[in-house]
């Protein structure tokens, strides 16, 4: 079986901060981000930077509008983190915030894989992909993300429309599509990203996904193990909660009930600072504060325990997917076990 032969935190890592309301250089991300998802954790919209479309302009997880340009937001992507302007939403002073980090391949270059020629930054080591692409107006249309593997799950936002944003994952009902922007369960809906394989995602319908001349983003994930890991389980309704085994201890974990309504939920190994449970809550479809002691879980060295009855996680047979990314592996790379932390 082979496992990474990187640390996780090269690709993935966490940062908290407390703003200034001056200008904020941070560091100790641990690399220059490609994609920088930013939270202020008393209100205020979800920000995705992401450097295929350019520092300063930002998407919201929560919300259906198009792409902002702010020049006072995030200024740019720097070697070790990233530098923010005077924007309350990023950086009041006074005001904490969370971002989550991910490493990809820098501007990035042509793609021509699919039907459509995309601008791809891609890291086949850690298996995330951005892809930025303007529609042909073609259901069925195919996209190149440059992972080189399977995907396992894309979210997609078009920059300049307000349809919101289409998430497919590799354990959603066939035809079925998820939206980040709400609580909605899956749904059929004949405009989404129908599939992906080792080269390129489908797209199905053309408004969201594929409208003639309108251009996109998609954030695509494939699985690698002792990284990350994409999957679903079944609730059981039991403070003594599902069990799901990610094959290293997680950094962050996102999760989505698909059978009903249900909020999106955001965790990770920073927030609290004292482990465990993980206490702490954010939500990708709202803007709202951060919520603790809600639907409490443990990082184990090994994946995910969760520790409550709250439906939005762990309703007795709600069906639920979710998305992980590694603090440690079990396994390191030279074969030997590694040290739980």
């Amino acid at each position: 079986m082979a496992y990474i032969s990187f640390q996780p935190q090269d690709y993935f890592n966490t940062k908290l901060w407390t703003g200034t309301g001056a200008e904020n250089a941070l560091t100790s991300v641990g690399f220059e981000p490609d994609l920088t998802w930013i939270k202020r954790r008393e209100v205020n919209s979800h920000r995705l930077f992401d450097a295929v479309r350019g520092a300063t302009k930002f998407l919201e997880s929560d919300s259906t509008a198009a792409e902002v340009t702010d020049a006072q937001e995030l200024k740019s992507f720097d070697s070790d983190g990233f530098t923010l302007g005077t924007a309350t939403k990023v950086n009041a002073s006074g005001g904490t915030y969370a971002s989550w980090n991910w490493k990809a391949n820098g501007a990035g270059s042509s793609n021509t894989d699919g039907d459509i020629t995309a601008t791809v930054s891609a890291s086949t080591t850690s298996g995330f992909s951005i892809v930025k692409y303007t529609g042909n107006g073609s259901s069925g249309a195919t996209v190149g993300h440059g992972l080189g593997s399977d995907v396992k799950m894309v979210m997609c936002k078009g920059l300049g429309d307000t349809y919101g944003w289409k998430v497919w994952h590799t354990n959603l009902t066939s035809g079925k599509t998820l939206v980040l922007q709400t609580t909605a369960a899956e749904d059929t809906d004949a405009n989404r990203i129908a599939s992906a394989n080792a080269s390129t995602f489908t797209t199905s319908g053309t408004f969201s996904v594929n409208e003639s001349g309108s251009d996109y983003v998609a954030y695509c994930f494939a699985e690698k193990k002792g990284f990350s890991k994409f999957g679903s389980y079944t609730g059981n309704g039991s403070a003594d909660g599902t069990f799901i085994f990610t094959g290293f201890k997680p950094a962050f974990i996102m999760i989505k009930r698909t059978d009903t309504t249900g909020d999106w939920l955001m965790k990770d190994n920073k927030r609290p600072t004292v482990q465990n449970p993980v206490t702490s809550l954010l939500y990708p479809n709202t803007s709202g504060a951060e919520a603790t002691g809600v639907n409490d879980a443990d990082f184990l060295s090994n994946g995910y325990k969760i520790r409550t009855t709250g439906t939005a996680e762990n309703a007795s047979g709600g069906t639920y997917i979710y998305m992980a990314f590694a603090e440690s592996p079990i396994v390191s790379s030279n074969g030997v076990p590694a040290t739980a932390r």
